[in-house]
């Protein structure tokens, strides 16, 4: 063989090993790290929870997750940063009910839109939240509240995060359905709304269960019945809102991870992987419980039809709160 055909030969079959290894200088993703964009404050339970996976994420996912909390206006500030984003699987995102189902449906303008602007990765837990009351009031059960709240000659008071807020359609869903009065109090957070059931200022409200726990130990708050489908190991007496006669309500907290709409499938695939065995540990089921949520991962696709019917669910609730106005009167 003659030096020329030699080299010839070494010269294809170079081209060929770099035709079969990709594009130069392509890495495997991840090659770097990964941001979280979280839409609420620092120190909220969901933030704890993303914190408390990111080194877990990290480990499976050979990068550091690093938190970036973008907070504000229901969440839509935080959805605004994660549909501007670029599209290269290096920056997921924090998802919840007002900022994929309620928003659009609330909010005349949205700089974001939750269908086309954004991939689905994974749901990752319902928030569980208290039905509770004034442990002072005369009712031991959400029979006997409504009961009693029918009877009230003065509305009830219901504390809420202000009008169009979740608490807010869950009040108006309930004096739809029991032909009641009561009105909302618009308090800055489910912490406060605790704090004045406690001291009487108002005479229900219905949060997350982390604001409640301390009053309800200390006796100064009763649970009437909990948000999830199971019972919570916290309250492992108080019934769920379907076994308290409330099951036809839809509303329900909850938070998923999402990325911006072109994001490759393999950065998709690959980050659902990594939360769907963060979120299904042993170890970290029984954190997550503590912190009163009730985990429920999915694939990208089962995300996605939950999205669909839990925008459905979202449209029901608003057609309440737009049909049944009621009397705001203002925090004590």
């Amino acid at each position: 063989m003659s030096l020329i055909s030699c080299l010839r030969r070494l010269a294809l079959a170079a081209l060929l090993a770099l035709s079969a290894a990709g594009p130069a200088g392509a890495q495997a993703w991840p090659d770097r790290p990964i941001r979280l964009l979280v839409p609420i404050a620092a120190g909220s339970v969901t933030d704890v929870i993303l914190r408390a996976a990111a080194p877990e994420l990290s480990a499976r996912l050979g990068q550091p997750v690093v938190i970036e909390n973008r907070t504000g206006a229901s969440g839509i500030v935080g959805a605004q940063a994660c549909a501007r984003a670029t599209a290269d699987g290096y920056t997921a995102c924090a998802v919840y009910h007002s900022t994929m189902s309620f928003n659009p449906l609330l909010f005349e303008r949205l700089p974001y839109d939750p269908v086309a602007d954004f991939a689905p990765v994974t749901s990752l837990f319902f928030l569980t939240e208290v039905m509770a009351v004034n442990a002072a009031m005369p009712v031991r059960s959400v029979a006997e509240l409504r009961s009693f709240a029918r009877e009230s000659a003065q509305g009830l008071a219901f504390g809420t995060l202000g009008e169009g807020s979740f608490p807010d359609l869950l009040l108006r869903w309930l004096n739809s359905q029991w032909g009641t009065r009561m009105v909302g109090v618009p308090y800055r957070g489910g912490g406060p709304i605790a704090l004045a059931v406690a001291a009487g200022e108002i005479q229900i409200g219905n949060m997350g269960l982390g604001n409640f726990m301390g009053q309800i130990e200390a006796g100064l708050v009763r649970p009437l019945a909990v948000t999830t489908t199971r019972r919570s190991p916290l309250l492992p007496t108080v019934p769920t809102f379907a076994e308290a006669g409330l099951g036809e309500y839809q509303g329900r907290g909850w938070w998923g991870i999402a990325v911006p709409r072109a994001t490759p499938a393999a950065a998709v695939q690959g980050l659902n992987a990594a939360f769907v065995a963060v979120f299904g540990d042993p170890r970290f089921v029984t954190f997550l419980e503590r912190q009163a949520v009730e985990p429920f991962t999915s694939t990208p696709e089962e995300f996605a039809s939950f999205l669909r019917e839990d925008r459905k669910a979202a449209e029901a609730l608003v057609r309440i709160a737009n049909t049944r106005p009621e009397v705001y009167r203002p925090a004590p």
